[in-house]
């Protein structure tokens, strides 16, 4: 095998202008691709400097159900302050927890699909 790393994760989502907003405005994620292809709009979203991009992908683009995406992990360097933005931004978050790997937490995007934060301690 010489799989080097993930194209790109999809979250299935009903609306994607809306969830393009939640991922720009709330995450900071910046826009890798957004134009029109059969069978609809390619969007894509991402970290900066993220090699892993999120399609957003929307009604007709496969037989996804918007929410099923769950245990997405988006590995942050406070995760304390980025559960504080979340919250300022309307957004439920469960914990952050202290666990033996990291400080974790969760949160849902508009459209019911499971992310979560970790800030990592080291030698995990």
């Amino acid at each position: 095998m010489n799989v080097t790393h993930a194209s790109f994760v999809t979250l299935p989502v009903a609306d994607q202008d809306r969830a393009l907003r939640f991922y720009v405005d709330v995450l900071g994620f910046d826009i890798t691709a957004d134009r029109e292809m059969p069978p609809g709009r390619w969007l894509q979203v991402a970290p900066a400097g993220a090699q892993t991009v999120f399609t957003l992908a929307g009604p007709g683009m496969g037989g996804f159900v918007p929410g099923s995406a769950q245990g997405i992990m988006l590995v942050t360097t406070d995760v304390d302050a980025d559960c504080a933005r979340l919250a300022a931004a309307g957004v439920e978050v469960s914990g952050p927890d202290e666990l033996p790997w990291g400080r974790m937490a969760g949160f849902r995007d508009p459209d019911g699909n499971g992310l979560m934060l970790i800030t990592e301690k080291e030698g995990f």
